[in-house]
Formats: C-alpha cells, structure tokens, sequence
C-alpha cells in the first residue's frame, strides 16, 4: 500500500531538524577553533561538510533537505519547489537554526565568557564580535582579532576592517550562493548523464561548501544560508551581544551580505543551470 506524502507541518519540521543538525555541527565547529584554537580552517571546512551531509541524509527523503531558504527559494523560482510549501520551509530553517545556536551556548557560554576576559572585551561591546562570531558572521572574519596570547587592539580592528569593504562581502557570499546552487541544480538533476548516484548527491553538495570556505572564509565566514546566519545572530542578540549582532558593525551589511547576497546568488545560479545547461541534457521518456 502507497502511503500518502508527507503534510507541510512534516517536511518543514524535517527542514526545523535538519537546519538543526547543520547548524549544531557547523557552528560548534566554529566555536571550538575560536575559543581552543584545535581546529583550522581546513578542519572547520570539513566539519560543515559532513554536517551537511549527515542532515541531508537524515530528512532529505522528506522534505528534500533544502536545510536552507536560499536553495527553497531558488528551486521555487525555477519550478522545481510547490510555492505554497516555502512559508513553511523557511520558517522550519530559522526555527532549527534557532535552537541549535541555544544549545551551543548552553554548552559553551563559560567558555565564551572566559574567552572575553582573556581578551579584555565586553559582551555587548566593540571587540566582542571575537565572541559573537560563533553565531552571526562578520566581514572580514574577526577571527585573527581573537588569536594569541595579548589583549583585543581596538586600532588592529581598524586595520583589519579595512580589509573587506561591503562590496567585497556582498560578492563574495553571492557568488558563492551562486556556485553552490548551480553544483546543486546540477548533481540532484535526473536529465544529468554525469550526475552522481541520487544517494551520492548529499556527498558532493558538502564537498562543495567545503570547498567554498576554504576559499571565502577569511572575507564573510562562508555564510551562503540565511537561517544559517539570522537564526544565531538572533539568538545572540538577545543573550547579551545586542547591538553587536543585529544591526552589527556594518550597519544593514548583515542584510545586504548575509540574507540578500545568498538569495539572489542561489536563483541566480539555480537559473545559469536551469536555462544554461539543463536544456543540453536529454529529456527523460515518459513513464509507460
């Protein structure tokens, strides 16, 4: 007997956990190099590579695995999502992502507080984005400001923040988004001969973002999913970084960098696919 698909509350608690899982590992990964300094770049990179992996294979044969309102929205404006089941996704991500960034700092916040005192810094307070960097995600990464032995240096913040202006940033996370949904559209599309096996799709999808952080970190962090971002930026926000983590440093940059960039960057890359490449392959025969 056929059972009916899931309901819209299922698939967009599947997307609520898996946001969860992603979010639980990719930034617990980001708050051990930050307050340990054990794991490197590279190291992070992988992390968020087996999380992305691991959730997909979780709650991908419900709700497909988005674990991302950028990808949601890219597969609905190609055709490839229903519209009416976006509403549900996102808030499923953002609520995912949420919990997630209140487990880490349940876990790790006398860590965080120990970090802030080595480092001279307030929560709340300029230089605590060595801190709030765990959750929301800055441009350039304030990650070197919280490195060594010696206190914050407010005029090294200067220097450094010189060193990615808004532009930059917003290129950056677009492009990346961009790269990400046009693998995506790509290794996920039945009419693609070269398309890895379906089950091994999850596997070159982490593959992929791991190697767009190891290329873009140092300039935004590798953000490329909004509830990635807003979800703990927001939960930082109201657990005493404030004003750091919403509007942040650059004002509307965490809007124009971290929500608006990654959107635009997946329909963009959904549709280089779409219109670019898919119409090459050939079409699939009609089920008999």
């Amino acid at each position: 007997m056929q059972s009916s698909p899931p309901s819209i509350l299922i698939r967009s608690g599947a997307e609520a956990l898996g946001t969860f899982i992603l979010v639980l590992f990719g930034c617990g990964s980001v708050h051990v190099a930050v307050l340990t300094g054990d794991l490197a770049l590279g190291n992070v990179a992988l992390v968020w590579a087996i999380a992305i992996m691991l959730a997909i294979f979780c709650v991908g044969g419900i709700s497909g695995g988005h674990i991302n309102p950028a990808m949601t929205l890219a597969f609905a404006a190609w055709g490839r999502f229903p519209l009416r089941y976006v509403p549900g996704y996102l808030l499923g991500q953002l609520f995912g992502a949420i919990v997630a960034a209140g487990v880490l700092f349940t876990l790790f916040n006398p860590a965080l507080e120990e970090k802030e005192l080595a480092k001279g810094v307030e929560r709340g307070q300029r230089g605590s984005e060595i801190t709030a960097m765990c959750y929301g995600e800055y441009f350039p990464s304030p990650g070197k400001l919280g490195r060594g032995p010696g206190p914050y240096d407010a005029e090294a913040h200067d220097r450094h923040d010189a060193l990615v202006p808004h532009g930059s940033a917003f290129l950056a996370e677009f492009l990346g988004t961009a790269i990400l949904a046009l693998m995506v559209f790509a290794v996920i599309d039945e009419r693609n001969p070269a398309a890895p096996p379906a089950r091994l799709a999850p596997v070159f999808i982490g593959l992929t973002v791991a190697i767009l952080i190891c290329i873009f970190a140092p300039l935004t962090q590798a953000c490329f999913n909004p509830a990635r971002d807003f979800g703990p930026r927001l939960f930082a926000a109201g657990v005493g970084w404030g004003s750091v983590a919403i509007p942040g440093p650059n004002g509307l940059g965490f809007f124009t960098v971290y929500i608006l960039a990654p959107i635009a960057g997946a329909i963009v890359g959904g549709g280089v696919y779409s219109l670019g490449l898919r119409p090459s392959f050939p079409t699939l025969p009609d089920p008999l």
